[in-house]
């Protein structure tokens, strides 16, 4: 099994802008599967989530996490990762991964805008 920290699944995962998708358990037990934005940083995948949405409150309750990022498009492919998750309410560092992670999807000009969007307390780095 390859590990993140390989250069190939490194540069898969970085490659444009595909999304992943966070598979989770809803407090009745469904499972349930989100769309993320994210980037990588050394070993790790990382995505904001509001604390108080479905993905933040199953977090809350279990830190174990399954990301898929695939190529919708020949050759075809995946990525998947497990893992625990840690999280963190940090002001600075929830402003730093929202506006790196919506320099990524949207372009630098609207990162700045994103990430004071989206850096907000009530929000979680992940």
């Amino acid at each position: 099994m390859a590990s993140i920290t390989d250069p190939e699944v490194q540069s898969f995962l970085t490659q444009g802008t595909r999304t992943g998708k966070f598979a989770y358990l809803s407090a009745a037990g469904r499972p349930l599967v989100a769309p993320i934005w994210y980037i990588v940083e050394d070993e790790d995948l990382i995505f904001n989530t509001g604390k108080d949405t479905v993905k933040g409150q199953y977090l809350a309750r279990d830190r174990r996490v399954c990301v898929c990022v695939d190529l919708e498009q020949e050759p075809y492919g995946f990525v998947q990762i497990q893992g625990q998750a840690n999280l963190s309410e940090d002001p600075g560092e929830l402003l730093r991964t929202a506006t790196a992670i919506a320099a990524r999807y949207v372009g630098p000009d609207r990162a700045q805008e994103l990430g004071q969007r989206n850096g907000v307390p009530g929000e979680l780095v992940v």
